[in-house]
């Protein structure tokens, strides 16, 4: 017997008194949880603004007419003059202040890392929980550059704003389904020694900024 094999058999001895149900091993999974917010789009805007500002992350709503110099001056404040954007990043998004890099899978990780940041839109704001979901879909590139560079300047739509998780995971079936990656963003990246000791940028990028983007 395989130490898999003894593992897996003790697993089905705990469960063998365990009534008959929908899951695994005739486990029953519990699906009266909340699946769905209720609230309206404007507080759905102010509760995810308030749980992104928690985690660290500067976070501005904006008029979709006020998008350009809202970039404009997040970049500027940074010291942003290298950045690196996803290949269909439309040219309203790019300010004449940064040299753009568009990426087509060609950047380096080394050219990455000598971006002075990364500017991507994103396919999923939650309220609940104030992540960020990007399935590096239209206007978002590749995984890559949006871990290499040290400031992440990510657009979230009012509209993309979900309420609850699993809303959200909902919205991601079909990124899932054609295997495309997910990543998840809950501020900038940290890690916590043993003494829980803070350090970030060790995942990611050190500086998180999100415009939330209200349409005109």
């Amino acid at each position: 017997m395989t130490a898999r094999e003894a593992i897996l058999g003790r697993v089905r001895q705990a469960l063998a008194d365990v009534p008959a149900g929908e899951g695994p091993d005739g486990v029953r999974v519990e699906r009266a949880y909340h699946t769905q917010a209720t609230a309206a789009a404007d507080e759905l805007i102010h509760r995810f603004a308030e749980r992104v500002a928690e985690y660290k992350a500067s976070v501005r709503v904006v008029a979709e007419t006020e998008l350009a110099a809202a970039i404009a001056d997040a970049l500027s404040s940074r010291g942003v003059r290298r950045l690196a954007v996803p290949a269909d990043a439309p040219d309203g998004w790019l300010p004449g202040s940064a040299t753009a890099l568009r990426d087509q899978g060609q950047l380096s990780h080394a050219e990455l890392d000598g971006c002075d940041g990364v500017l991507t839109g994103c396919a999923i704001g939650i309220a609940q929980t104030g992540t960020i979901v990007l399935d590096h879909g239209p206007r978002q590139g590749r995984r890559a550059i949006s871990l290499l560079p040290d400031y992440h300047l990510c657009l979230v739509w009012a509209d993309q704003i979900v309420g609850a998780v699993p809303e959200a995971i909902a919205r991601l079936h079909g990124a899932a389904a054609r295997r495309q990656p997910l990543t998840f963003i809950s501020g900038p990246s940290a890690t916590s020694d043993i003494e829980l000791n803070r350090v970030e940028g060790v995942h990611g990028p050190r500086t998180l900024a999100v415009l939330i983007v209200r349409p005109a």
